[in-house]
């Protein structure tokens, strides 16, 4: 069975009804050419995507993903995708993949060419990193201003903050400067002295016996992980809160955790070259969680 899945997409228009949807996506060589060289998505980043792990043959919170694929269309004036093909995608996928193990699975929109066909969409799927190292041991991190304040979202809907986009180079400047500090990764705060998310992460910090995480105002993108976590702590008894955290609490907090849909979540050891407390039988816990099927 194969480790490497790729379906070229036809997009749908939501809610229209098809008598054969798996007729709307077909099966490519991933190392073959598939793209037209004037694809916008490759051209100038303009197209959205998602990604979501696949474990054990079980695509995890693929609806939660959708709907912030779907989200991040209507802020990209992008067309609004069809879920039910979407997910049918999904399925197949999946059912394509070795039935032990742990895989990304990324789901791409774009506006397409120029002038021409559009949108552009296609699925990927291929064996996730191997993130046991981190997920045990934690990681170090560096904070890093991301250039705007934290009510950005309502003053410049242009700058399509919330929207899960393509264009990634910042994101990817971040992560290789918290290299070049000595550390794993990055936190990212806003211009007026907020916490924000990272790089391909939501935070969530531990005081005492509350978790809290960044509010969802518009200018971070909401974690699938992270709610789904929030989820976890609520129903086995534990408070959960979603504030504007300001970023002194990071060097207060009793345990600080990114998480992410792939890596999953990862305790943060040392912040901007401090050590901080990490809780390691609380990351087993949650991991225990997550890696477990979730939908």
């Amino acid at each position: 069975m194969p480790d490497t899945v790729t379906l070229l997409i036809e997009p749908l228009p939501a809610g229209e009804t098809v008598t054969d949807i798996e007729a709307t996506f077909r099966e490519v060589d991933a190392a073959e050419p598939a793209l037209r060289v004037g694809e916008l998505s490759t051209q100038r980043g303009d197209g959205i995507f998602e990604t979501l792990a696949v474990s054990d043959g079980h695509p995890q919170e693929a609806r939660a993903h959708l709907e912030r694929l779907r989200n991040s269309a209507r802020i990209c004036e992008l067309p609004e995708p069809d879920l039910p093909q979407w997910e049918a995608a999904i399925a197949r996928a999946a059912a394509a993949l070795p039935a032990h193990g742990e895989f990304a699975l990324k789901l791409v929109l774009s506006r397409g060419v120029e002038h021409g066909p559009a949108p552009t969409a296609w699925l990927h799927a291929t064996p996730a990193a191997d993130f046991s190292g981190p997920r045990e041991h934690g990681v170090r991190v560096v904070t890093l201003d991301r250039g705007y304040a934290r009510d950005a979202a309502g003053k410049a809907p242009w700058l399509l903050l919330g929207a899960k986009t393509l264009s990634y180079a910042t994101n990817m400047a971040a992560l290789r400067e918290a290299k070049r500090r000595g550390a794993d990764d990055t936190i990212f705060i806003s211009s007026d002295g907020y916490v924000m998310e990272g790089p391909t992460s939501s935070v969530i910090l531990r005081h005492d016996d509350v978790y809290s995480t960044p509010a969802p105002t518009g200018a971070i993108l909401h974690g699938t992980t992270q709610l789904s976590l929030f989820g976890y702590l609520e129903r086995t008894g534990r408070r959960t809160e979603y504030r504007d955290i300001p970023v002194a609490e990071l060097g207060s907090a009793d345990a600080i955790w990114l998480l992410s849909s792939v890596r999953l979540a990862v305790g943060v050891t040392a912040l901007d070259a401090t050590s901080v407390p990490y809780d390691a039988e609380a990351t087993r816990e949650f991991n225990a969680y997550l890696q477990s099927p979730r939908d």
